[in-house]
């Protein structure tokens, strides 16, 4: 089976999530998506208006009246729990978004000990430690003990961005001195010298008592939700060694077959593959890199050198552990990662995605479904309209009916390149040709059993046909900055 995930949110999407995605179901099984993965279903500091980030409860699903009401932005516990249960019906998997790295929205102020750190160099320190007060201790009363009786303190925590002293806010990144360290957790991304502390309230798993709650909790959101797989937030932040033995504890104790993603954003595909070294393979990750190149590529037009678009990428590097992805809602516009891929190249890039051998594709909501939304940026208010990609549907459907067996790849011109798939014995193959530049071809040599054979364009792009020589050989057309999908009529 050629999987394939769709990505069913993005950040501006308005809400009601869990019975828009249940109506939408049979279109998806259809289109041919075989997974799903959902955006956090915990509750938010921001109640409705958050988008599953800005974490508070992880026992929380929609279910307790807690920060402004019982729904989460996205529903309510049962009608999550209910399409995953549509979804399982339906032969789709369900991934579902995690986060780890951190907490908001504490109940209660504790008095701390803190030492603010240089935000560019979190390594540096500025000035010496001193009291305060954060708001570290979490006990979520509406919630009432229900799950799980753990309360959450400054021990929990490693570092914050908020701190009252003597009656003054101040922001910032605080380190929190407690028993399990007064210097960030060293098994983490270095950027910005550490990159232990993201946001929030953030988590201290050198804490054995919340390795021990997070595993309790994971028993009992997988026992709960009958989910398949899990899509990690944010694991440039979280501690390998942590994430060694939560993952092990899961595939080992809860879930053999736990399909997990995790999200490792670096835009050079060593580091990611060095990640995906340290955690022993346990986990795919998303290839960011590829993202990038799809981006210079519909930038620079004609300009790229099309050859070259898988080069750096994950893809490249670990295909079997890779992610491939167009956009997703970090890179949409006006968002933090904003990178988007430009309208005039999204086929481009989705034929490579969802049409070669080796990748994983993940389909982004906007791009087949389309989505308009209004954001602020430097004071202005921006109106942000992404169209559906209209050629996806057939790509899609190209995937689900014809991209099987080896490839055969030609990457050896800047501005059009190609690759055959040969089928089996169930599917027939197709050959894939695309352009950045003006028309272009390919001569292309398919075997003699595929002598005197007729070809048509299944995406509907070119209209001619193309007919096969006694050897097999024939040349197949693109037209400019456009893809063609050849299948034999």
């Amino acid at each position: 089976m050629n999987g394939v995930i769709i990505q069913f949110f993005h950040w501006y999407h308005e809400g009601n999530l869990w019975n828009e995605f249940t109506e939408k179901l049979d279109d998806l099984k259809n289109l041919g998506f075989t997974a799903v993965w959902l955006p956090p279903a915990t509750k938010c500091v921001l109640g409705r208006e958050g988008r599953g980030y800005d974490i508070y409860d992880l026992y929380d699903l929609g279910e307790f009246n807690q920060k402004g009401g019982i729904p989460t932005r996205y529903g309510t516990k049962d009608e999550y729990l209910s399409a995953i249960k549509k979804a399982h019906e339906a032969g789709i998997s369900v991934y579902a978004d995690i986060v780890l790295n951190h907490r908001m929205g504490g109940d209660e102020s504790e008095t701390v000990t803190v030492h603010q750190v240089n935000e560019e160099n979190r390594n540096e320190t500025i000035g010496e430690p001193f009291t305060a007060k954060a708001c570290t201790k979490f006990l979520f009363p509406g919630r009432d003990r229900k799950y799980s009786d753990f309360i959450w303190d400054y021990t929990c925590f490693s570092g914050i961005d908020s701190i009252q002293k003597d009656q003054e806010e101040i922001k910032g990144i605080f380190k929190i001195h407690n028993e399990y360290g007064t210097e960030w957790n060293p098994a983490v991304s270095h950027q910005f010298g550490n990159y232990d502390y993201l946001m929030g309230a953030d988590v201290e798993y050198r804490n054995p008592y919340v390795v021990t709650e997070m595993k309790n909790w994971i028993k009992w959101y997988l026992e709960t939700t009958h989910v398949d797989g899990l899509r990690l937030d944010a694991l440039k932040h979280l501690s390998v060694d942590f994430l060694q033995e939560w993952i092990t504890y899961i595939k080992t104790e809860l879930k053999p077959d736990c399909y997990i993603l995790g999200e490792f954003w670096k835009q050079e595909s060593e580091k990611i593959s060095d990640f995906s070294d340290k955690i022993n393979d346990m986990i795919s990750c998303f290839d960011a890199p590829l993202h990038y190149n799809f981006f210079r590529a519909s930038k620079d037009g004609r300009n790229y050198d099309l050859s070259q678009i898988l080069k750096g990428s994950f893809l490249e590097k670990k295909p079997v552990l890779s992610v491939s992805f167009v956009e997703n809602h970090d890179t949409q516009k006006l968002q933090s990662l904003e990178s988007a891929v430009k309208d005039w190249f999204k086929p481009l890039a989705y034929a490579i995605i969802l049409l070669s051998e080796e990748a994983y594709p993940c389909v982004f909501y906007p791009d087949l479904f389309g989505a308009e939304y209004t954001d602020t940026k430097d004071g202005e208010e921006i109106k942000v309209i992404m169209p559906k990609v209209e050629i996806l549907p057939k790509l899609l459907e190209a995937r689900k009916q014809f991209a099987y067996g080896e490839q055969i790849s030609y990457f050896d011109h800047p501005n059009c390149i190609a690759w055959v798939r040969k089928g089996n014995n169930e599917y027939p193959g197709c050959i894939v040709i695309l352009s950045n530049s003006e028309n272009g071809y390919k001569d292309i040599e398919l075997g003699k059993e595929n002598a005197d054979s007729v070809y048509r364009d299944f995406t509907g792009q070119r209209k001619d046909e193309i007919k096969t020589d006694e050897n097999g050989k024939a040349r197949f057309v693109v037209s400019s900055q456009s893809v063609s999908v050849w299948i034999k009529v």
